[in-house]
C-alpha cells in the first residue's frame, strides 16, 4: 500500500459545521479547506445575487467540479458554453479557461470542488468584457 493509500484508508470521518464552512461569510458563502477535510480537495461555496455576476475568466492547474445548488448559470469552459440549473454538475479540466455567470432571475448558489489541496488560480483577460 502506498503512503497516500495508507493515509486515505486511515482517515477518520469529518463533519464541518455550517458556521465553520459553507456559511462562514453569510448564507452559502465560504470554504472548507483540504486540511480541515483531511483530503486532497477543497470546497468553495459561492453566492452570486445579481444577474450577470460570477467569477472572472480563469484557469487552474487541476480539475474543478461545479454543483449548482440553486439558480441558473451560463458556464463557459474552453470553447464550449452551456446553461446549467439546480442539481446540474459541470467540470472544468485542468488548464482549461473557464467562467460562469448568474442567468437569473434570482440568486445563483454553487458548490465548487477544487481537486487540489491548495487554491491555485490565474485570472485571464476575458475578450467578452470591455
Amino acid at each position: 500500500m502506498t503512503a497516500k493509500a495508507s493515509r486515505v484508508a486511515n482517515r477518520p470521518p469529518k463533519l464541518i459545521r455550517a458556521a465553520d464552512g459553507a456559511h462562514r461569510n453569510g448564507p452559502w458563502s465560504g470554504s472548507v479547506s483540504s486540511e480541515a477535510l483531511g483530503t486532497d480537495s477543497f470546497v468553495l461555496f459561492a453566492r452570486f445575487e445579481a444577474v450577470g455576476t460570477g467569477p472572472v475568466l480563469h484557469v487552474h492547474p487541476y480539475d474543478e467540479v461545479f454543483v449548482v445548488k440553486s439558480g441558473r448559470a451560463l458556464f463557459t469552459i474552453g470553447n464550449e458554453s452551456f446553461e446549467a440549473a439546480e442539481g446540474d454538475v459541470a467540470m472544468a479540466p485542468a488548464n482549461v479557461p473557464h467562467k460562469f455567470k448568474n442567468l437569473g432571475p434570482g440568486p445563483l448558489y454553487t458548490m465548487d470542488i477544487h481537486l487540489n489541496d491548495e487554491w491555485i488560480q490565474t485570472d485571464l483577460h476575458d475578450p467578452d468584457v470591455a
